[in-house]
C-alpha cells in the first residue's frame, strides 16, 4: 500500500459559508482552522494547501464563554522600548473592526509559516450579513447543529 500524497493542481476547493451569531469564537475557530488547511478531507497533504475557501458572516455576534468577553486581553507591541498595548475582547467587539477577533483566533490555530499565511488568504470575515462572495455560491455549513455546545445558550 502506497502513501497517498496529494499535488497542487488535483485540489478542489469548495466555498463555505459560516453564520457566525451566537457561536462560540474558539470552538468556531478551531472548525475554521481545519476547514483551512484541510484536515476534513480524505486527501488531506500536510505540505499542500487544500482546504476550503470560508467565509465567516455575523463576526459581531459571536460570544464568549466564561468572562472571556471583559478579560480576555489581546497584546501588541510598538517596537519601541516599553511599547507593550493591551485591549481586551469588549473593547475590540465594540470598536471599528469586530471581526478582529475571529481572524485573530483563527490565526492563532493555524501551525504558523508560509503555507498557514497562503491558507488565511481563503478566510473571509465579515462584521455583518452582506458578504462579497456571493458569485462564487458558498454552502451553508450549520455549525451550531454539529454540536450543542457549539452555540452559547443563555
Amino acid at each position: 500500500m502506497k502513501t497517498f500524497s496529494q499535488k497542487p493542481a488535483e485540489v478542489e476547493k469548495k466555498w463555505i459559508l459560516i453564520d457566525a451569531e451566537g457561536l462560540v469564537v474558539g470552538r468556531l475557530a478551531s472548525l475554521v482552522a481545519n476547514r483551512l488547511r484541510g484536515k476534513h478531507k480524505p486527501t488531506f497533504t500536510p505540505h499542500v494547501d487544500d482546504g476550503d475557501n470560508v467565509v465567516i458572516i455575523n463576526a459581531d455576534k459571536v460570544v464568549f464563554t466564561g468572562k472571556k468577553y471583559t478579560d480576555k486581553k489581546y497584546y501588541w507591541h510598538t517596537g519601541y522600548p516599553g511599547g507593550i498595548k493591551e485591549r481586551t475582547a469588549r473593547a475590540i467587539m465594540e470598536g471599528k473592526f469586530p471581526e478582529r477577533v475571529m481572524q485573530k483566533a483563527v490565526e492563532r490555530m493555524m501551525p504558523g509559516g508560509p503555507l498557514s499565511r497562503q491558507q488565511m488568504k481563503n478566510l473571509y470575515v465579515y462584521a455583518g450579513s452582506e458578504h462579497k462572495q456571493e458569485a462564487q455560491k458558498p454552502e451553508a455549513l450549520d455549525v451550531a447543529a454539529l454540536n450543542s455546545k457549539n452555540k452559547r445558550s443563555a
